[in-house]
C-alpha cells in the first residue's frame, strides 16, 4: 500500500491521459446527475460533487445503495463507478438505471459492469485494474471530472487542473511525508475525531475510510457547521483516548472558520489534543488532492507503526463470502 500511495502522482498522470483519450457520446437534455458507487469506487463521486457545486447547472446526487432515487429517468445522467466492475449494490443500481431508461456512463476496470455496458451500448471509460479500489481514487476521480467537463456540467479548465495537482504533490512530497509521519505517531492508539469545514467533507470521509481500511482503526467524522447543531453537545467530559484532526482549505467560509475558532478550545479541553491540517494548492482541486494524499500517507504510516498489513481486508471478504450464500 505504501508503494501505491507513493505512486499517486503517476496515477494522476496516467488518469489524465486516459481521460483525454476517453470517447464519450453526446447526451440529451441532462436535468440531473446520479453518481452510483461504494467505498473506494464511490468516494470520488462525493468529492467531485463538492468540486462542481459552485457551477454545476443541475443537481448532483451521490448514491451508495442498491436503489436509485424515484426521480431517475430519461433525463438523468447516471455515472456508474465500480473499480472491479462486480460491486453487488452498484450492479443492481445499474440495472435500475437501465429499466428507468437513464443515460448511463461507466467507469470501471472491467467485470460485470463492463459486460452490461457493452450489452446496452453505454459509454465506458476503462481504468487499470488489479489494485485495492481505495488505492485508485486518482483514476476514478479524474474520469468523473472528464465526464462533468465533457457534458458542460463543470468548467473545461477543471480537467487541466489535474496537471497542477501532479506538480504540487511532487514538489511537496518531502513535506507531506514528514508531516504525515508526525501526525501518524500522534494518532496511533487514539480514536481520531475528524472534522472538516464546509464544502470539503468528501476529503474528510476519504480520510476516515483510509484510517478504517489501512490502519484497521475505528474513527468518526463530522462537518462544520452541522456538527455545531448536534455533536458539539457531546463534548462534555474529558477523554484522553480521543484525538481531533481538522481539515482546512483556503476556501473555507469566514463564518464557518469563526465557528471552529470558538469550538477548538472545547475540543482541546476534552480530548488529548487537536491537529490542524492545512491544505496547499492554488485551487480547490489541488487542495483536495493535497489533503487526500497526506491523509493516505498518515493511514499507511499508522499501519507501519502498528506492524500490520495495510492491504488486507479480510473482514470485508468474509462479508462477501457470507452474502454469496444467499
Amino acid at each position: 500500500m505504501k508503494k501505491l500511495v507513493e505512486n499517486f502522482p503517476n496515477q494522476l498522470r496516467e488518469a489524465f491521459d486516459i481521460a483525454n483519450g476517453a470517447k464519450l457520446t453526446p447526451k440529451n437534455n441532462i436535468q440531473n446527475v446520479i453518481i452510483t458507487g461504494l467505498g473506494g469506487s464511490g468516494i470520488g463521486g462525493t468529492i467531485v460533487s463538492e468540486l462542481v457545486s459552485d457551477n454545476c447547472p443541475v443537481p448532483v446526487t451521490i448514491n451508495k445503495d442498491y436503489f436509485l432515487p424515484a426521480f431517475t429517468g430519461p433525463n438523468t445522467l447516471v455515472i456508474v463507478s465500480s473499480y472491479s466492475g462486480n460491486t453487488e449494490e452498484t450492479l443492481q443500481a445499474m440495472e435500475q438505471a437501465i429499466a428507468k431508461k437513464a443515460q448511463v456512463v461507466c467507469i470501471t476496470s472491467g467485470g460485470k459492469v463492463a459486460e452490461l455496458a457493452s450489452k446496452n451500448n453505454f459509454d465506458v471509460i476503462t481504468i487499470p485494474g488489479g489494485n485495492p479500489p481505495r488505492s485508485c481514487i486518482g483514476y476514478s476521480l479524474v474520469q468523473l471530472i472528464k465526464i462533468f467537463t465533457f457534458y458542460k456540467l463543470a468548467p473545461e479548465s477543471l480537467l487541466n487542473e489535474v496537471k497542477g495537482c501532479i506538480t504540487l504533490l511532487e514538489r511537496e512530497n518531502q513535506h507531506i511525508t514528514q508531516e504525515a509521519l508526525h501526525i501518524a505517531k500522534e494518532l496511533n492508539n487514539k480514536l481520531p475525531i475528524i472534522y472538516s469545514l464546509g464544502g470539503s467533507e468528501g476529503v474528510c470521509v476519504r480520510f476516515r475510510q483510509q484510517i478504517n481500511e489501512n490502519s484497521k482503526m475505528l474513527c468518526w467524522h463530522h462537518v462544520f457547521p452541522e456538527m455545531n447543531h448536534n455533536e458539539l453537545v457531546g463534548w462534555t467530559s474529558k477523554n484522553d483516548a480521543l484525538k481531533v484532526i481538522t481539515f482546512h482549505t483556503s476556501f473555507d467560509y469566514a463564518r464557518t472558520k469563526k465557528r471552529y475558532e470558538v469550538c477548538k478550545p472545547v475540543f482541546e479541553k476534552y480530548s488529548s489534543g487537536v491537529i490542524d491540517l492545512m491544505a496547499k494548492g492554488q485551487n480547490k482541486l489541488e487542495q483536495f488532492i493535497y489533503l487526500i494524499n497526506i491523509g493516505d500517507w498518515i493511514s499507511v504510516y499508522i499501519a507501519e507503526i502498528k506492524n500490520i498489513d495495510a492491504v488486507e481486508v479480510n473482514i470485508i471478504n468474509h462479508l462477501k463470502n457470507e452474502l454469496s450464500k444467499f
